[in-house]
């Protein structure tokens, strides 16, 4: 009965709050016409690839703007091809693990938080994820679980190792055509409604930036509001539900 009356209280609360979006634009720092990007209100993060040209002066800038930065750490998929250098894989022994991680933030100084880019092998195994974690837990960041995979154990592996962190819910351009970035977008739109909040990830390709740019400032007609990562990372822990992420099939190359 207690703990019925303590989800009703957190429902009610979760209710009582306006909607609330987070969005991350992936993949930053592999060209320099993703610079288009730092057009977009500051409230959007930027998870930023490491060991690039561009990585470090991506992240001072952004930084300079208030932008929450992430560090996009590449990670072992299933398909196994198409990987970026220096990638996490399966078969490093743990202090590899950690010195491609030390590396890899040392090219995105002003990270707050990390996220897996591709993934889909790695994040379903438990060591290189505690691993992972524990050197996330040291350094104060939080994670921010991609989901390549519905078979990641990356989010509940953070939680463990005390990491602040939260799922990704919806790609938004993982079909980049207007159509069908608009329907991943309002598909954004409508979990933030249901649940409190969601989190989405895009990229810096021409037509997301233009359709985001047109549509972030019309969410307060929607009632939702855009809100930096780290406010949804920080307070998912009182929210009585979250959002899932979407069940459609990803591909075995992330």
């Amino acid at each position: 009965m207690r703990l019925f009356l303590i989800s009703c209280l957190l429902c009610i609360s979760c209710s009582a709050r306006a909607a609330q979006i987070a969005l991350i634009i992936d993949d930053m720092g592999n060209n320099r016409q993703d610079a288009v990007a730092f057009a977009l209100p500051e409230n959007v993060a930027f998870a930023i690839l490491p060991n690039k040209p561009l990585s470090k002066p991506f992240s001072k800038r952004a930084a300079a703007q208030q932008r929450e930065v992430m560090l996009h750490m590449p990670m072992e998929s299933l398909a196994g091809n198409n990987q970026e250098k220096n990638v996490l894989l399966s078969s490093m022994r743990p202090n590899q693990i950690l010195h491609m991680l030390k590396i890899a933030l040392s090219t995105v100084p002003d990270a707050v938080g990390v996220n897996n880019h591709m993934g889909s092998r790695l994040t379903q195994l438990s060591l290189p994820m505690s691993i992972t974690m524990e050197f996330l837990s040291e350094h104060g960041l939080f994670f921010v679980d991609s989901r390549t995979t519905r078979y990641s154990k990356a989010e509940v592996i953070a939680k463990k190792n005390g990491v602040l962190s939260t799922k990704r819910n919806v790609f938004i351009d993982h079909t980049p055509s207007p159509e069908q970035i608009d329907i991943q977008f309002h598909r954004l739109l409508h979990l933030s409604k249901k649940y409190g909040y969601a989190v989405g990830i895009a990229h810096p390709y021409p037509q997301t930036l233009e359709y985001l740019k047109i549509h972030l400032d019309k969410l307060q007609q929607h009632g939702i509001k855009l809100v930096k990562l780290s406010d949804i990372v920080s307070s998912e822990v009182s929210y009585a539900y979250h959002p899932k992420a979407e069940s459609k099939p990803i591909s075995p190359a992330l």
